[in-house]
């Protein structure tokens, strides 16, 4: 697969090369620290070998303004205890405040009405500084918790900025939550402030969280003030947002300067298989790791437009409001990517003008299933990039972007996670962008392959592993002061290497591919298989709307790989399409790719977030009791489950005893 060079989709000109933000820097290390790179790669081969001059430069570069100076750059101390230059102080928010400016706004809001509102950047400076007075009268100090169960609405981004302001810790998840989804990971971390709204809209209907909100008050005894966003809110004993922004109006940010590895928010990892990892971040990691992605791999220039489609309950919604750290303009979008129909967020490029557009694998396969053009919907002009995350985007994908949006167009498949809260791997404006594949491993981010034996792979699929650590890397995960959570989740395979627990393939063209989740891999007698190889093909399937696929490995040795379909709309499974199915997976991979069986059901359980839930679904087929296999409020579709444990009891039953 990787050695016939795959087609070049994008490959930038002399022009994009020299005005983008990586050849700023490559001459800015020429004349600063004497240093000369020929390319992108020798770039890259220093940033990971010379670790702490590389992030040393970037405090230069972006003129981080610390208010007391570092004693080191980085600990001696193997991961995940290292320390990021220790002893320097700093604010998140002062830095996001270094950019206001009257020609761009801050934010540009649009929901499902098409209401659009703009938020100049004096706005939210006075929204952020009211919010911050009122939380230091409250009561809160650095370090206090203050929880956010609220839809992706300006006022997200200015509460979040006034907690960072402060020093206290931002915690947040979508109102599309369950009660006891958001209890799980805000008990944890024991908040003294709720911000919640009472209604939310979603697919043209509204839905009321009163009843949650009313059940998180009596289940988070440490919340001591809560803020209701909603005017008309009837909520007993809150606060309305209206009155704290008017009452403390007038008043400059009062900046708290907190160390660098002070936490700036506590993210969770999805909560499927048990109580979620509170996944905590410090203010200098994000604020060196935004600036760096954004400014050198999406090359975000000052006033562009930046959107991606997330909830607060996503760690892509925390990576986005790092555009304002480079002066861009946030674009935010309140509602159901498909209503009234999958054209909607393709005609906001143009509405909102905007330069750089995220979105998810699933969301493009399911633009490209449905047969809409995007390109004939909208002009698409003021697009310039387009990335995509939350799963691997297969060559078809990459295809359809090509065909039916733009040509030529900058695609940018980038992969990372909550863990981090960024991408690892990703864009870089120098280099083309092949078919099916990343374009590169981002500076600082020393990315590998590893086989079993913990040594490097070219041009074969391994372990996706990351060798030196980088800032934004957890401080530690909440109430795990031990580490043991934190090193059992990253560090038991390889000590001392973070492990991530996806499949990577690296190329002699230096590019990645991605094949899917390492701890839901289908190692079949042996023979490693990506789950993504199996989506691939059946995407192509025009009667398949969506599947799941687990691989059982028996106590007799023997292995079970039963495949779950749920058919389109007025379609129904049938020979026809079986045999679509395994002489599609035999032709693409080989015969060990073809189920066992293909199993039509009625829904696919999907998290919150947007992923398929091949684990838990693998120990419910198992006999593990679904309460123990699944934490139902973490799903968007918990009633999915039932068909499965019913499953497991009755038709695949005999199947299985022998496990």
């Amino acid at each position: 697969m990787t050695n016939q060079e795959p087609e070049i989709l994008w490959k930038p000109d002399t022009r994009t090369i020299e005005e983008s933000n990586l050849s700023t820097y490559l001459n800015w290390l020429e004349e600063n620290r004497d240093l000369s790179f020929q390319d992108y790669d020798a770039l890259w081969k220093w940033s990971v070998n010379n670790v702490p001059a590389f992030w040393e430069s970037l405090v230069d570069y972006f003129e981080i303004q610390f208010h007391t100076p570092p004693q080191n750059t980085l600990s001696d101390d193997p991961m995940p205890r290292v320390r990021w230059f220790e002893g320097a102080t700093l604010n998140y928010t002062e830095h996001i405040f270094r950019n206001k400016n009257a020609e761009n706004p801050a934010i540009i809001y649009l929901d499902e009405r098409h209401t659009t509102t703009e938020t100049s950047w004096t706005e939210l400076e006075k929204q952020v500084a009211s919010l911050a007075h009122w939380l230091v009268k409250a009561g809160v100090k650095k370090g206090d918790r203050v929880a956010a169960y609220l839809p992706n609405i300006p006022e997200a981004t200015a509460a979040m900025l006034a907690t960072a302001a402060v020093g206290a810790i931002w915690t947040s998840t979508s109102p599309d939550f369950g009660a006891d989804s958001v209890i799980d990971r805000f008990q944890q971390t024991e908040p003294k402030v709720l911000i919640a709204a009472a209604r939310y809209s979603y697919n043209g209907k509204e839905f009321d969280r009163s009843e949650v909100i009313e059940h998180l008050k009596k289940n988070l005894p440490t919340v001591e003030s809560l803020i209701m966003i909603d005017d008309s809110s009837a909520e007993k004993d809150s606060v309305n947002w209206s009155d704290i922004m008017r009452k403390n109006a007038g008043q400059n940010i009062p900046y708290t300067y907190v160390d660098f590895m002070h936490p700036i928010w506590i993210l969770y990892s999805s909560g499927t298989t048990g109580k979620p990892k509170a996944i905590t971040h410090s203010q200098g990691g994000i604020l060196l790791e935004h600036l760096k992605y954004l400014h050198f791999h999406n090359d975000l220039k000052p006033g562009e437009r930046y959107f991606w489609f997330s909830t607060t309950g996503w760690m892509m919604w925390n990576f986005v409001q790092g555009v304002l750290l480079l002066g861009g303009t946030i674009v935010l979008y309140n509602g159901s990517p498909s209503y009234p129909d999958l054209g909607v967020l393709w005609r906001l490029i143009d509405s909102a003008k905007i330069a750089h557009f995220g979105t998810s694998a699933p969301f493009i396969l399911a633009c490209k299933k449905a047969g809409i053009s995007p390109k004939s919907l909208a002009g698409l002009n003021s697009l310039r990039s387009l990335s995509s995350t939350g799963a691997p985007l297969p060559s078809e994908g990459f295809q359809w972007l090509k065909e039916e949006v733009k040509d030529p167009l900058w695609t940018i498949s980038m992969s990372g996670g909550t863990d981090l809260c960024t991408a690892f791997v990703g864009g870089v404006p120098a280099v083309p962008v092949y078919l099916g594949e990343i374009q590169r491993a981002c500076l600082g981010a020393s990315v590998d392959a590893f086989n079993e034996r913990g040594e490097p792979l070219r041009n074969e699929e391994g372990e996706m592993v990351l060798t030196k650590p980088m800032p934004s890397m957890p401080v530690f995960f909440w109430g795990d002061e031990s580490f043991e959570k934190y090193t059992e989740s990253y560090f038991e395979m390889f000590p001392n290497i973070w492990r991530h627990g996806d499949w990577l393939t690296i190329t002699d063209r230096k590019t990645l591919i991605i094949s899917g989740r390492s701890d839901a891999t289908l190692n079949r007698n042996g023979i490693r298989i990506g789950t993504a190889e199996i989506y691939r093909v059946i995407d192509q399937i025009s009667q398949v709307e969506e599947s799941l696929i687990v691989n059982i490995e028996k106590k007799n040795g023997e292995h079970f790989m039963p495949l779950f379909v749920k058919m389109r709309k007025g379609q129904e499974f049938n020979q026809n399409v079986e045999e679509q199915i395994n002489t599609g997976l035999r032709k693409a991979y080989s015969p060990r790719h073809v189920p066992d069986t293909i199993i039509a059901v009625n829904d696919i359980p999907f998290t919150l977030s947007g992923k398929k839930m091949e684990a838990p679904v693998k120990k419910i087929l198992m006999g593990i009791p679904p309460e123990k296999a699944v934490n139902l409020g973490s799903m968007r579709n918990p009633e999915s489950v039932t068909e499965f444990v019913t499953l497991g009891e009755g038709r695949l039953k005999e199947i299985l005893k022998s496990n």
